[in-house]
């Protein structure tokens, strides 16, 4: 753990950064001022898998790890539900724990928990690139809706260790970014390994926005791309390699690892798709590649658990996460079957029942939260939230 002394020195630069700016100030007073809707499954959520300190924890697993999953998607949902507080020891905590104290010098590990010989500690040191994402996105939009600068120049500390440690140029397709810095590349086999699920569309609009010099929008085409070159039976895989075939060519085959099998990686691409903004160039084109769940889930009733993408052979019920994860895309799409996914999962708040696994809560935290409008992405990817709506409309009194 890092000294009082040392977390400050850390974040001072944000803070001098902030003098200038005293309209900053006075929004944040504003926004916080502005209370968000009880949200009693979020609230679930930090009771059972968020410590005090920040710390997010998946009590289901034998390490009782954290990961910098898990504290991403934390600060999302803290900002959705206008929770500055535990927006920040969130943060702190990844940072600390996760970075050595220092972004600019580390991206965050992705996992930490109890080891073998019994401390705690990180497992393993290499990053999750959606983590990295997420929280570069949150920590935007956190400067932007609570006024607080010194987020976003920490965001844009972290945009440039991305950058340096997880995008690279593959051959016949140009900028993409890495699951992690090391493993994923097999020069063996001239292959990429690339998790579609990693990259959601309305992130990269928002960090293209704020970083147009960046690869953010090459990234965005080549998601698109890549989920159109994978998909034959209208199906995501958990994970795509992409293969050398020529001096500057390349194609999408079967990952090495796990082949073409989708589940849960891969059913977070339905609910990135789901929430992609209508008005976005390529949401229609990526709903249209992603049609095979979509009818699936209507003819069955329910999402199936595990798909065989390059057959379409599927099987297994997904559990209630599923139906929260794919609830935004079959409602964008109007389909029959929105309403029975969406019961299923509300059936959880009827019974009081929120003894989820950390994933299923997750899941549903995001496609609920979107189905219940409190929040939504622009197609620029600018986040709107319930409460900041709510707030601009009482300003106005």
């Amino acid at each position: 753990m890092l000294s009082r002394r040392r977390w400050l020195s850390w974040t001072a630069g944000g803070a001098v950064a902030s003098l200038g700016l005293p309209g900053m100030a006075q929004t944040a007073k504003r926004m916080g001022d502005c209370a968000a809707k009880p949200w009693p499954m979020f609230e679930a959520f930090v009771q059972r898998c968020v410590q005090d300190d920040g710390q997010v924890i998946d009590i289901g697993t034998p390490q009782m790890q954290s990961t910098s999953e898990g504290q991403s998607y934390a600060m999302m949902f803290a900002l959705v539900a206008n929770r500055p507080e535990r927006f920040e020891s969130v943060w702190r905590w990844a940072v600390v724990n996760l970075a050595g104290g220092d972004i600019s010098s580390r991206l965050p590990a992705w996992q930490w928990g109890a080891r073998a010989d019994g401390s705690w500690g990180v497992l393993d040191y290499n990053p999750a690139s959606d983590a990295d994402l997420w929280m570069a996105y949150t920590l935007l939009e956190a400067a932007r809706l609570w006024g607080k600068p010194s987020y976003q120049d920490q965001a844009r500390v972290l945009l440039a260790r991305i950058v340096a440690d997880e995008v690279v140029n593959l051959p016949g397709m140009g900028a993409m970014l890495l699951p992690a810095p090391v493993g994923f590349h097999l020069p063996e086999k001239k292959t990429w390994r690339l998790n579609p699920s990693y990259l959601p569309l309305p992130l990269l609009r928002r960090l293209a926005a704020f970083d147009p010099q960046g690869p953010w929008n090459e990234i965005a085409t080549n998601t698109v791309r890549l989920l159109r070159d994978s998909t034959p039976f209208g199906y995501a895989a958990d994970w795509v390699a992409w293969q050398q075939t020529g001096n500057n060519e390349g194609r999408a085959v079967a990952d090495p690892q796990f082949a073409d099998l989708g589940s849960y990686d891969a059913i977070r691409c339905y609910l990135w798709a789901g929430m992609t903004h209508p008005q976005d160039p390529a949401a229609s084109t990526l709903r249209q590649n992603l049609q095979g769940m979509t009818k699936q889930t209507e003819a069955a009733k329910l999402p199936p658990e595990k798909v065989q993408t390059q057959s379409g052979f599927v099987s297994g019920t997904g559990p209630v996460g599923f139906s929260a994860a794919v609830l935004p895309l079959l409602q964008v799409e109007g389909s029959r079957s929105a309403t029975q996914q969406q019961m299923r999962v509300q059936g959880l708040a009827r019974e009081g029942n929120y003894a989820l696994s950390y994933y299923d809560h997750v899941l549903c935290l995001f496609g609920m939260g979107w189905s219940e409008k409190r929040f939504s992405f622009e197609p620029t990817g600018k986040l709107l939230t319930s409460w900041e709506k709510a707030c601009a409309t009482t300003t106005k009194r």
